[in-house]
């Protein structure tokens, strides 16, 4: 049975993901510190403000050694704020700073007659490359959003799924071993198991 990190920030429950895993067959470690990764992949899930999120990284440690497991290709998926922290800064808060492991920044939706912030409920992804993160899924799947910012990659080839909210925003990402996905995959039923169960397979 494979071990996987569950990475707490300290900003939010964790439970849902935590089970989402677990009903994957998997030994799964929940933890605030770095010590436990050892080369394991490892899930970070997000929720509430990017400012508190990325201090709670701050004050365990986890800054460092998230961007040394990267450059090292320890797999890595970021989910929600997750994924947003993996960016160079948010304007969430004013100009807050992430872990930089891609270039970009996280921007607010804009204000548009008919559009509702946050973006909540289900919305479609449109694939913009093949990736193993999407093995066994066809275009248009839908997948569950809660999300007021959206990522802004700087290179088009980080970008592996967008999605229409008003306008088009990049909703998952890639780039060696690391992945994000600015929906919730322990939200998204089927399509949400599938996703979580090609990152354990990668």
């Amino acid at each position: 049975m494979s071990e996987v990190i569950l990475i707490d920030a300290g900003t939010g429950n964790l439970r849902s993901v935590a089970n989402a895993l677990l009903r994957l067959n998997v030994s799964l470690r929940v933890t605030q510190s770095p010590a436990d990764w050892k080369g394991q992949r490892a899930v970070l899930p997000g929720v509430g403000a990017f400012s508190a999120f990325m201090e709670g990284l701050r004050q365990n440690g986890w800054i460092e050694v998230l961007n040394e497991h990267v450059q090292r290709r320890y797999p890595l998926l970021g989910i929600c704020v997750g994924m947003q922290a993996l960016f160079q800064w948010s304007e969430e808060g004013g100009q807050v700073a992430g872990l930089g492991l891609l270039p970009g920044q996280v921007k607010r939706f804009p204000s548009l007659e008919g559009l509702k912030i946050p973006h909540t409920g289900w919305n479609q992804l449109r694939f913009c490359r093949p990736s193993g993160l999407f093995q066994n899924l066809t275009e248009g799947e839908y997948v569950y959003f809660n999300h007021s910012y959206y990522c802004v990659p700087e290179r088009e080839e980080d970008c592996i799924a967008r999605t229409d909210y008003g306008l088009t925003f990049c909703s998952a990402v890639q780039r060696d071993a690391l992945w994000g996905v600015q929906f919730h995959p322990e939200k998204s039923q089927t399509v949400g198991k599938q996703i979580l169960e090609n990152f354990l397979s990668l």
